[in-house]
């Protein structure tokens, strides 16, 4: 409880974190295109953090991520005709 000697945090969901007083206080949480997520973490005074741009779309990079994990390019077209990507 708030003003208590007990440590303790409540489990929030991932509505409710960024609306929490401690986070907006903290910053902890930024809005980029709509979209929110964590801020940049640590924080340095010299070097300060940013974003580099809005969060890819679902599904962006899943023929280079399948490529990289060893599938072939036969497999990928596969997967892509069969609408699995």
């Amino acid at each position: 409880m708030l003003g208590t000697d007990v440590c303790y945090a409540p489990v929030l969901s991932l509505d409710e974190a960024p609306k929490h007083p401690h986070n907006v206080a903290r910053e902890t949480f930024v809005t980029i295109d709509g979209v929110t997520q964590p801020a940049p973490a640590p924080r340095f005074s010299r070097t300060p953090s940013r974003i580099q741009g809005p969060p890819p779309a679902v599904g962006a990079h899943s023929e280079s991520a399948l490529k990289d994990w060893g599938f072939s390019g036969e497999a990928v077209d596969a997967l892509k005709a069969a609408g699995a990507i």
